[in-house]
């Protein structure tokens, strides 16, 4: 028996926020990975570091992330949920008008991608294949220098300014 479970939760998080909470510090684009092996294997591993620089970054930014990805998309389902719909609201409504009995696989996860596509824009720095990154609405770049290039230009801001992340799966940005 581990007690409460809600205090023990409450607990739980305020610890962890005691060791890896940071304020956000709102900037035009921030730069996230997963920390690398294993958890930079696929895209949908990595929507898990977009969560920390999606708190980071100003609304209607961008997100570059960074992860080997040699796996590609890492979920079937994942992959075709936004292949297919290339309307990022209109899948966020129908998530969210799914009852909770007929969640489709990977649900969960789509709807935060979902969520981070709305907020910033995102650059994809991996090995996946261009047309998987493309099919998840990102956008592919081979080099950090590329991803900030591309960045700069979407923004129209060679002096946007920039946030780190180095692992953003270890990280928790307060929202502010």
């Amino acid at each position: 028996m581990a007690g409460d479970v809600d205090k023990a939760h409450l607990e739980g998080a305020n610890f962890l926020a005691s060791r890896c909470r940071v304020a956000a510090s709102k900037s035009d684009i921030v730069i996230s990975t997963n920390g690398g092996y294993p958890l930079d294997q696929n895209i949908y591993q990595a929507v898990k570091g977009m969560t920390a620089a999606e708190a980071a970054v100003k609304k209607g930014g961008v997100i570059i992330m960074l992860a080997r990805s040699n796996d590609g998309h890492g979920g079937e389902m994942f992959h075709k949920t936004f292949k297919e719909e290339k309307n990022l609201k209109r899948l966020q409504a129908k998530f969210a008008a799914t009852p909770k009995e007929d969640t489709i696989i990977d649900q969960w996860q789509s709807q935060i991608f979902a969520r981070v596509l709305q907020h910033a824009k995102v650059i994809y720095v991996s090995e996946a294949c261009d047309e998987i990154v493309r099919d998840l609405h990102m956008t592919p770049a081979k080099t950090l220098d590329e991803a900030v290039r591309l960045a700069e230009d979407f923004l129209d801001n060679p002096q946007a300014s920039i946030t780190a992340i180095t692992d953003g799966v270890a990280v928790m940005v307060a929202q502010g």
